[in-house]
This record gives structure tokens, sequence and C-alpha cells, in this order.
């Protein structure tokens, strides 16, 4: 495997786990429901924006990997 590859592997990996991370606390956090609703609409926007970065991220993976190979 080239090491440019599995570089750029190891990076995708841990950005998306940050990002898994983050979305579940969002999640857990709109399922309580003891916020009030302004901060409620801002934790969905962030949590759609969050799901659309992460796409992001494995699209450019999928980018970089055409590339490189």
């Amino acid at each position: 495997m080239n090491l440019g590859l599995a570089s750029l592997t190891i990076e995708t990996i841990g950005t998306l786990m940050i990002a898994f991370a983050a979305l579940r606390v969002h999640h857990r956090v709109l399922h309580e429901h003891d916020i009030d609703t302004d901060v409620f609409q801002a934790m969905k926007l962030e949590q759609r924006v969050g799901v659309f970065g992460a796409f992001m991220v494995i699209l450019g993976f999928i980018l970089e990997v055409y590339l490189i190979v």
C-alpha cells in the first residue's frame, strides 16, 4: 500500500470518528428536549451540517484515492 494512501485513510477515519462522536452528542441532546426552541433548532441545523460534512470527507477521500491510484 502506498504510504500516502495509508496516511489519507487514517486521517479520513479519524475525522469521521470525530464527526460521529459530535453527531451522537447532538442526537442525545435533541431527544432529551430539556432545551429551549432556539437551541433545539440550532442543534438540528448543526446536526445536518455535520452529516453533510462527513459526506464531504468521504467524497474527498474517494477523489484522493482516485488521483493516487
